[in-house]
């Protein structure tokens, strides 16, 4: 999952970062509304974490910016004005979410992960090959086995569960599962996959096909 975080005060804004990079998900900064229009134009994100009030571009402008956009990313608003009020201005300029500062980091994990949910009313739990996620409880397991999955092994496996069964390429996973400061030309995908593949067992359940990407294995195909 990426996510963009555009938070001007830059120590909230790195402590959201941390917390949220820490449950695996890719997290780019943007510090006012202009370099967070930027980076719109150049990646595509599942979760924008708008702060409302923001310098050169003002955050109910950029959100509506969002709105506006084909295959848009949701938007939770963030904002230190908590009335009823405001709350109904901020879903009317077009924000899926709307949470007031000062906020508890678990509430906001878990409705950025309700948020990038919601666009294919998905259920919280993705499987396939015999391997079972649950993407709230954060655990995974095989033919009943609990994984024991690093932060970013747990990531790309949720990528590629919730593609499958299309394939995801080495830069898909890049966008999805790390961040805009990703090496292009870094191992780590093969890396990961290769550990991830150790974990999941015989028999192989995530194939590679050169110059494609990578697919979980229906229960038909042939093994890697």
């Amino acid at each position: 999952m990426r996510v963009l975080v555009v938070e001007d005060a830059r120590t909230l804004a790195e402590v959201i970062a941390e917390g949220l990079g820490d449950q695996g998900m890719a997290v780019d900064l943007a510090h006012d509304g202009r370099d967070a229009a930027a980076k719109l134009d150049v990646d595509e994100y599942d979760v924008v974490v708008l702060d409302r009030d923001l310098p050169s571009i003002h955050g109910d402008t950029l959100c509506q910016m969002i709105t506006e956009r084909d295959g848009r990313a949701m938007v939770l608003m963030l904002t230190a004005a908590d009335s009823p009020g405001d709350r109904v201005s901020g879903l009317t300029l077009g924000a899926d979410d709307y949470l007031a500062k000062p906020f508890q980091s678990p509430e906001l994990i878990l409705r950025i992960r309700v948020l990038a949910r919601r666009p294919a009313a998905r259920s919280h739990t993705l499987s396939a090959a015999g391997i079972s996620l649950d993407w709230m409880r954060r655990t995974a397991g095989r033919d009943g086995h609990q994984l024991d999955l690093s932060v970013k092994e747990f990531a790309v496996l949720e990528a590629l569960l919730d593609a499958s069964p299309a394939f995801l390429s080495a830069e898909n996973l890049l966008e999805q599962v790390w961040d805009e400061h990703a090496d292009p030309f870094t191992n780590t995908v093969t890396v990961t996959i290769s550990r991830l593949r150790r974990k999941l067992g015989d028999p192989s359940a995530i194939a590679t096909t050169p110059g494609v990407g990578y697919p979980i294995l229906g229960p038909d195909a042939p093994p890697d």
